[in-house]
C-alpha cells in the first residue's frame, strides 16, 4: 500500500496540474471501488473548480470551490496517472477520470478496487470517519518527543506495531517503520512503553528523515506504485533493511560512519500479520 511518501509524491503531481483549474469532464465507469462511490459523484463534480490538494496521512484531499472535499485513497493498487495530451484508451481498470479545462486528464486506475472515493463537505471533513481518529502528521511539529512519549505511556505493545497504529502516527507504514526503527537502533521487538527517553529522540528523529528522503526519490515503488507521470520513485534502492532478508543491512556498511555488520543478515519476523525486518546486531 502506497504510504506518505507515495501520497505525498502523487499530491506534487497533482498540484499544478488541478489546483486553479475547473473539472470540465467526469468519468465514472463504476457504481464502487472499495466502497459505493457518492450518488451523483460525476454530476457533483463536474464545473468545480480546484481550490488545493493537500495530503493527510495517506489520503488525497482535493478541496473544490463548492466547498466540498474529494477524499481519495489509492488502496494497495490504486494510480493517479496525468496525460497532458490525448489520453490512450481506457484499460479495464481504469474507474475514473478527470478532465481539467485545459484538457490535461487525470486518470485513476485500480486493479484490485481497495482504493475509495468520497465527497463531504468541508466543514465535517474533520470528522470523516477515515480521518477523525488520525494521529499527529510525522513530518510537522506537532509530532516530537513529548507528543511520541505520551502516545506510548503505558503501552506494552511492540513498538513496531504501535508505529503502524494510525492514531499514533498518522500515514506511517511498514517499510518506513522498519527503516526508522533501524536507523534509530531501537528492535521492532521492544515494548512501546519502554521507547520514552533517548530511544524516543532517536525514533523522533529517524522517523522524518526517513520520510523526508523517501519524498525526496519520489517515494518507493513497490507492486503497483508510480508517480504521476508514469515513473518509479527509487527509494527502494535506499532500504537499509526491509526486503533485504539474509542480507546485509545496508548495501554500504560504512554508510554514514556507522558499522553495519548483520552476523546472519537481516531477520524477518512477523508482526500483526506484516513482515518486519531489522539487524539483531544494531537495533536493540
Amino acid at each position: 500500500m502506497p504510504e506518505l511518501p507515495e501520497v505525498e509524491t502523487v499530491c506534487a503531481g497533482l498540484r499544478p496540474i488541478m489546483e486553479g483549474r475547473r473539472l470540465k469532464v467526469v468519468i465514472q465507469r463504476r457504481l464502487d471501488l472499495r466502497f459505493s462511490l457518492p450518488a451523483g459523484f460525476a454530476d457533483t463534480l463536474k464545473g468545480a473548480k480546484v481550490l488545493s490538494v493537500k495530503r493527510r496521512a495517506k489520503y488525497i484531499l482535493i478541496r473544490l470551490n463548492i466547498n466540498i472535499v474529494l477524499i481519495i485513497h489509492l488502496g494497495m493498487s490504486g494510480r493517479m496517472i496525468l496525460y497532458p495530451e490525448a489520453a490512450p484508451p481506457a484499460g479495464r481498470h481504469d474507474h475514473i477520470e478527470f478532465i481539467t479545462d485545459d484538457d490535461t486528464t487525470i486518470r485513476f486506475c485500480d486493479p484490485r478496487r481497495f482504493g475509495f472515493m468520497d465527497l463531504v463537505p468541508l466543514e465535517q471533513l474533520s470528522n470523516h470517519p477515515m480521518l477523525r481518529h488520525l494521529g499527529s502528521e510525522p513530518l510537522s511539529d506537532d509530532f516530537n518527543i513529548a507528543s511520541l512519549n505520551k502516545k506510548l505511556k503505558g503501552r506494552r505493545m511492540p513498538i513496531k506495531t504501535a508505529l503502524l497504529d494510525q492514531k499514533i502516527v498518522a500515514g506511517l507504514g511498514n517499510i518506513y517503520a522498519c527503516e526508522a526503527l533501524f536507523r534509530a537502533r531501537i528492535s521492532p521487538r521492544r515494548l512501546a512503553y519502554t521507547i520514552p527517553g533517548v530511544r524516543s529522540k532517536r525514533l523522533v528523529t529517524a522517523i522524518k528523515e526517513v520520510l523526508s528522503e523517501a519524498i525526496a526519490a519520489g517515494g518507493s515503488s513497490l507492486r503497483d506504485y508510480v508517480q504521476t507521470n508514469g515513473e518509479l520513485g527509487y527509494f527502494q534502492k535506499q532500504w537499509d533493511v526491509y526486503g533485504r532478508e539474509g542480507k546485509q543491512c545496508s548495501a554500504m556498511p560504512s554508510e554514514r560512519g556507522i558499522n553495519r555488520c548483520c552476523p546472519n543478515g537481516v531477520k524477518r519476523i512477523v508482526q500483526s500479520g506484516r513482515s518486519t525486518f531489522y539487524c539483531t546486531k544494531w537495533q536493540r
